[in-house]
């Protein structure tokens, strides 16, 4: 039989645990998921998303806000299509005040109103994963991450366009939003994908994150992380993107 000391013990490293990890132990987590259907007419990488591909890419929205506390939440839409070469990633993210300073790669993105993929390309390997995260003037930085470890990379082939609709670093008028497509070459990817580009039907995991600027952070997430403050690097949290050979302009036939 447990006594109070024992029941009260627990309680207290049961509070503790949830508080540290950040997750409500109530809830039951649901990896979202997305298709990635092919690009079939050409992608030109402007920060206009004028193709007919993009018209008809799914979108991505409902943004998580896990560590909001004040402040407007500010949506995010996002795509993806991929051809034999790249994976292509584009998002609209409305914004009141846009921030972007950055121009050189590897500079200090993240101070900037700026965008991220985080890419683990084997499924089987959940914790071999990258990441790419970039500002409206297409300055990107790169990491890659294995076993929690930092290891040295850099991207090659990275094409990365913005667009705005705004007054970049002047918070005293108000922003509508800034857009951005880039296309990321498979290349990288194929010391730990099981195949690139990839078959029909593969699956990977990935996760889409927004962050950043001088006036109110946004700190939000396609898929919602689980810790007590803000971090994105948590691949168990990552969604699932499953890769089809449908053109995306035929989609609606499947």
């Amino acid at each position: 039989m447990m006594r109070w000391t024992d029941i009260t013990v627990f309680l207290i490293l049961f509070f503790v645990v949830s508080d540290v990890s950040g997750a409500d132990p109530t809830e039951e987590f649901k990896r979202p998921e997305y298709v990635i259907y092919r690009a079939d007419t050409p992608i030109v990488i402007n920060g206009m998303l004028d193709e007919e591909a993009w018209k008809s890419a799914p979108e991505i929205k409902g943004f998580q806000f896990p560590w909001w506390k004040s402040g407007k939440k500010e949506s995010s839409i996002a795509k993806l299509l991929w051809d034999d070469q790249y994976l292509y990633v584009a998002h609209v993210c409305k914004d009141s005040w846009i921030t972007a300073r950055c121009k050189e790669h590897d500079g200090p993105v993240s101070r900037d109103d700026c965008f991220e993929v985080m890419i683990a390309p084997n499924i089987k390997k959940p914790t071999n994963y990258f990441n790419i995260e970039w500002n409206v003037l297409g300055a990107y930085v790169d990491g890659h991450r294995a076993q929690k470890k930092k290891h040295a990379w850099d991207a090659s082939g990275v094409r990365v366009a913005g667009n705005y609709v705004g007054t970049l670093n002047d918070d005293t008028n108000v922003d509508q939003k800034w857009i951005v497509e880039v296309a990321i070459p498979f290349k990288n990817f194929e010391d730990v994908a099981t195949q690139t580009p990839p078959r029909s039907g593969y699956q990977w995991n990935l996760n889409l994150n927004r962050h950043g600027g001088d006036t109110n952070l946004q700190y939000s997430s396609w898929s919602k992380a689980d810790t007590p403050a803000p971090a994105f690097h948590t691949p168990h949290r990552f969604g699932r993107v499953t890769f089809s050979k449908v053109p995306v302009t035929k989609r609606d036939a499947e």
